[in-house]
């Protein structure tokens, strides 16, 4: 029963740093469990950094390497081969690249259209989809400054076209 109120640290503290009699006592914290002191932990974690590191980018080197020699033998390999094609196969790739951009550019579009017709239809129907609200608030804006300009140019046109009628007939009377 008490090996089974030991918590995963006191194992791994007492298993990893076993100590006999009294020189056991004098590395056990306030809770009775063994400490390593803080400048041997730093430095067993700074040593397993760079064992890590250096494992890793050599690793990496030597998959670096390798690849740099297989494209340098590709290389040797396919440059006779694309110097005495090239005259069909830059017109090849040229078609191709214009193929293929044409495609995914046609699909992108396609794309585009059906996803504004599925929203112009929810919309339609009423089913306010995401941004509708904001385009019923510029309808609005719209509107309400269609209508002011309307009424702005009623008002003037009526001060403003009332006194030319006036000069007009004003300038009549007097040729008459």
């Amino acid at each position: 029963m008490a090996d089974t109120a030991r918590t995963h640290h006191d194992i791994i503290g007492r298993d990893q740093y076993p100590m006999v009699g009294r020189d056991r006592d004098q590395y056990r914290d306030q809770y009775g469990q063994y400490q390593m002191s803080n400048r041997d932990y730093s430095k067993s974690r700074q040593i397993a950094k760079a064992a890590t590191a250096v494992t890793a980018g050599g690793s990496l080197l030597v998959l670096s390497s390798l690849t740099l020699v297989g494209t340098v033998i590709a290389l040797t390999v396919a440059t006779p081969l694309l110097v005495i094609f090239s005259p069909i196969l830059v017109p090849a790739l040229i078609t191709v690249a214009l193929l293929i951009t044409g495609f995914l550019s046609s699909g992108g579009f396609g794309i585009a259209a059906i996803t504004v017709f599925s929203w112009i239809y929810k919309y339609a129907t009423g089913e306010h989809p995401q941004g509708s609200d904001r385009l019923d608030s510029a309808r609005m804006k719209l509107g309400s400054k269609a209508q002011d300009l309307k009424d702005r140019a009623q008002y003037y046109g009526q001060h403003t076209g009332g006194e030319h009628d006036r000069d007009r007939t004003r300038g009549q009377q007097t040729t008459t």
